[in-house]
């Protein structure tokens, strides 16, 4: 009786540790996000950046300089993103509010002045009428050592 009980509950750890890995649907669809929105920056698609931050959107950049929906997305004639990778990503999600954080290193530019290096961040979105939405983002530059 008591190896049925151990194994069973071996068994169940086994389960929860191989299902703690597998990204849920909300997961993925926000992974996906912001695999389109560091697409969206690197081809400059305003469409797609518009239907994503929502009104209220706001983005607190590396110095602390905070922009709108409308100034973050007039940036975008600013910017020259050669390439964008996203690592390290996790996603938090409580009901229709979710965070998700994680690295990113790009080589780029900003009104010609080299915006290259790594990054960590943090997207807050809600979701509203079934698609989510980013309300706020904040990015810090990683201190190089």
């Amino acid at each position: 009786m008591y190896r049925r009980i151990l194994l069973g509950i071996v068994a169940l750890f086994a389960v929860s540790a191989v299902l703690a890995q597998v990204p849920s649907s909300v997961e993925s669809e926000l992974i996906k996000l912001e695999n389109d929105w560091s697409t969206a920056w690197q081809k400059r698609d305003t469409a797609l950046l518009q239907k994503l931050f929502a009104d209220e959107y706001i983005y607190t950049d590396v110095e602390g300089a905070t922009w709108t929906k409308a100034q973050d997305i007039g940036n975008t004639e600013k910017t020259r993103i050669e390439s964008f990778l996203l690592a390290d990503l996790k996603v938090h999600v409580y009901g229709n509010t979710a965070v998700v954080t994680g690295s990113n290193t790009i080589k780029g530019t900003f009104n010609g002045k080299d915006i290259s290096g790594a990054y960590r961040f943090t997207d807050v979105f809600v979701k509203r009428d079934g698609r989510w939405q980013v309300v706020a983002t904040q990015s810090t530059l990683v201190a190089k050592k």
